[in-house]
């Protein structure tokens, strides 16, 4: 994604890119399986989750694009994780997002919806 540096700030691209590879169910329970375990290799995934193996793989690769996750290669196969340092991050950016926007609400008056 290519923005003008005078559009967005960075840490709204970035949580831009970590809400567009959890914006999938099934990138959702990717990532859920991989935080309860320490590692996880793509055969696992398919065993676990009703997915095909060519689904699970462009799963995994949009996570990893984002930073989400990490795939180290253990030839023939790789080993994925959640990537802590980013985890931590996208924590954070909506935590941060969702408590501004709950704070910025009127006390009054309550969202229609």
């Amino acid at each position: 994604m290519a923005y003008k540096s005078t559009d967005y700030k960075e840490d709204e691209i970035q949580m831009a890119r970590f809400a567009k590879a959890l914006s999938h169910p099934a990138r959702i329970a990717i990532v859920k399986l991989l935080a309860s375990m320490d590692t996880c290799f793509c055969g696992e995934i398919v065993e676990e989750l009703p997915i095909a193996q060519a689904t699970v793989s462009q799963h995994l690769k949009e996570l990893k694009d984002s930073g989400l996750i990490q795939g180290c290669i253990e030839p023939p196969k790789i080993r994925y994780c959640i990537e802590p340092e980013n985890w931590k991050k996208a924590q954070k950016l909506f935590s941060d997002f969702w408590q501004q926007s709950y704070l910025a609400q009127p006390k009054n008056k309550p969202y229609d919806y």
